[in-house]
């Protein structure tokens, strides 16, 4: 049997990506800006939008050695080899709410995530982490299967991040958030005029 995991991680197929800086005006609501671009913990954000309490289903969690897979560069800042986790964040009615990916250094994952379904902030807030969340790059995208997951339309925002610790990047974070947001945040989609089509070669 295989030690590593043969289920693939999602990602979106970009019609624009970049960085916050290059975010063009008036793509965004305020309400879907702050969101996306908030250093604070997306769970509880999510449950103060929803009123509902956030749980966390994880679909994988699984060596994947030194195998890339098409994940963010930033991935090589992480120690390997790594463990990739795959999960949704859901209302407790069962909306899904988010697909996230995350890959962690093998050596330290049952470290940091000692109970795997919470959510990643509330293991690490349980130990008592100093932590900082950089933002690397958004997305604006289309996923079939994401979207038929989530029981919405294309395309879907997306975005990658590091989590830094004691001046290390711990983890490597890419979330897709679902078109349901919509109901509570408004209207995310941009005018087309609004962005170019990035480059197929990520």
């Amino acid at each position: 049997m295989s030690l590593v995991s043969v289920v693939p991680w999602l990602r979106l197929d970009c019609l624009w990506e970049g960085e916050e800086s290059r975010l063009p005006a008036g793509m965004l609501s305020p309400w879907w800006r702050l969101l996306l671009l908030s250093d604070g913990s997306l769970t509880r954000h999510l449950q103060f939008i929803t009123g509902q309490e956030i749980q966390v289903r994880v679909i994988d969690m699984s060596p994947v050695g030194w195998v890339q897979a098409d994940a963010p560069a930033e991935l090589s800042q992480i120690a390997g080899p790594w463990v990739r986790r795959q999960v949704w964040l859901a209302t407790a009615s069962g909306e899904r709410l988010v697909y996230a990916t995350s890959w962690w250094p093998a050596s330290l994952v049952d470290q940091y995530l000692q109970n795997r379904d919470w959510p990643i902030w509330t293991s690490l807030r349980e130990l008592r982490l100093e932590l900082y969340r950089d933002i690397r790059r958004l997305y604006y995208g289309n996923s079939g299967p994401l979207a038929r997951e989530f029981g919405c339309g294309e395309p879907l925002w997306g975005r990658h991040y590091l989590f830094w610790h004691q001046g290390r990047p711990l983890t490597l974070i890419y979330e897709v958030l679902s078109g349901h947001l919509q109901r509570y945040l408004g209207a995310s989609r941009p005018s087309e005029e609004l962005f170019d089509v990035c480059p197929q070669g990520r």
